[in-house]
């Protein structure tokens, strides 16, 4: 007749039969035998093996480091190639010319040429265009017909927003606190408190040109605020 002992309950052991596998803690050992029972069934034999894991077999932590180092790495090729066109496409575009220059930029983006400008803008016109560091910039066209020799940046002083040209008036007129400025920019009414910055515009390869701007303010004679 078989008789039942009780695994004691060790963690470091899983036990298999041919019924799968089971909890040692639940266990109950059948010593193996070949008593004749009903049927003439035969005892079960049961085997445990163990669990543990070889201290040799532990990554250290050197090899730790190293594994996330390579991992760290890998993700940060892709990630900056990614970010590469996105800040390329917000920066302001490169002036392509010397001395700081920026060549000016259409509304669709495209280089401005001086001739098929003039060509397209009649006498009086203001125009803007993108200018220095990105700034929107007004093209002036003379009245014989000519470009003028500066740009008028249309920041506002007051609190920066876009100040559009009034042909009826012939002078800029502030949408945001009513600034108004004459049609070179020279301020003649608040709240601004200074005069439109200016740019020189240059013709390099037909292509106009915007230069900083260090010299005398030649509407008020006084050293540029904006140098």
């Amino acid at each position: 007749m078989a008789t039942t002992t009780l695994s004691p309950c060790t963690p470091s052991k899983l036990c298999s039969s041919k019924n799968g596998m089971f909890s040692p803690c639940q266990a109950v050992m059948l010593k193996s035998t070949k008593t004749n029972l009903i049927g003439k069934e035969k005892g079960r034999n049961i085997t445990c093996m163990a669990t543990s894991i070889p201290a040799d077999r532990v990554p250290d932590m050197s090899k730790r480091e190293t594994l996330n180092l390579l991992l760290l790495g890998a993700l940060s090729l892709p990630t900056a190639g990614m970010l590469v066109p996105y800040a390329v496409f917000f920066a302001p575009p490169g002036s392509g010319g010397a001395g700081g220059g920026t060549v000016a930029k259409d509304a669709l983006g495209n280089d401005v040429l001086a001739a098929e400008w003039l060509k397209a803008h009649g006498p009086g016109d203001r125009t803007l265009t993108q200018g220095l560091k990105g700034d929107p910039t007004y093209l002036v066209v003379e009245s014989d017909k000519t470009l003028a020799t500066y740009g008028i940046n249309a920041v506002c002083t007051h609190l920066g927003c876009v100040v559009p040209f009034n042909k009826a008036e012939n002078k800029f007129i502030c949408p945001c606190h009513g600034s108004q400025y004459n049609n070179q920019g020279l301020v003649v009414r608040g709240p601004a408190p200074l005069s439109l910055a200016l740019a020189h515009a240059d013709i390099d390869d037909g292509k106009v040109l915007f230069v900083p701007w260090v010299e005398t303010d030649f509407r008020t004679g006084q050293d540029p605020w904006w140098a």
